[in-house]
């Protein structure tokens, strides 16, 4: 794994689409971007388009591609969503969310440890306002997601003492094919320009990225200005 020396290194999941490729693009001016991705042909098309970049593919819940020795920042985007009533979502199905949204997420967190101590780094968790409060039908989709607030906010106690800082980010309602389904779902009609955009939520990722390490935006909820 090429690591120029020049350049902070960060690690973004799920970054060969939507948020997560927008806070990539967001990054890619200062610092030598890992993209996260499963599929080798869509990570190196971002990869390819950024002026200091390298591909990171694999499936988060198998193995793990190799990581850098030093990693200065560490961005979990990459999530599933799902939706159903209580009644209508089986134990696979929570299972399947949570092996994403939070075994993966705390088992590739495990792993870069080492890397992040060494760099007095920063871990970004992308969460959900999901993650504050559940509706009607997203059961295992914000439990999976307040699970993931518990893990950021015991993981930032953890590595206070070795200089790890952890923010979690809670966007609201963004423009993503993610959310297309999700108001489908919910039988609405699906209107943009009432959602945040994935690059809105990449400038609050880069405030976070940007506070001076004597600092820490611990959790940060971005909402949509129109309701």
């Amino acid at each position: 794994m090429t690591e120029p020396s020049a350049r902070p290194v960060a690690l973004i999941t799920g970054a060969s689409r939507g948020i997560g490729e927008a806070i990539a693009r967001a990054l890619a001016d200062t610092h030598h971007v890992l993209i996260g991705g499963r599929d080798e042909a869509a990570v190196n098309a971002v990869v390819e388009s950024l002026p200091s970049a390298e591909p990171w593919v694999c499936e988060l819940t198998g193995d793990l591609a190799p990581l850098p020795e030093r990693l200065d920042v560490l961005v979990h985007s990459a999530g599933l969503e799902a939706f159903g009533t209580v009644e209508e979502t089986d134990r696979a199905e929570w299972i399947r969310l949570f092996d994403v949204n939070v075994f993966a997420v705390a088992e590739l967190t495990r792993q870069a440890l080492p890397a992040l101590r060494a760099a007095r780094g920063l871990v970004v968790a992308i969460n959900s306002g999901a993650g504050f409060a559940a509706g009607p039908g997203l059961s295992a989709y914000a439990g999976s997601k307040f699970a993931l607030r518990a893990l950021t906010d015991a993981l930032r106690e953890e590595e206070r003492a070795n200089g790890v800082r952890v923010s979690s980010v809670h966007p609201g309602r963004t423009d993503t094919a993610m959310q297309e389904r999700l108001t489908e779902a919910y039988g609405q009609e699906y209107d943009a320009g009432r959602h945040l955009a994935p690059e809105d939520v990449a400038a609050a990722v880069r405030t976070v990225v940007d506070l001076p390490e004597r600092g820490t935006i611990e959790s940060l909820s971005v909402r949509p200005a129109r309701k």
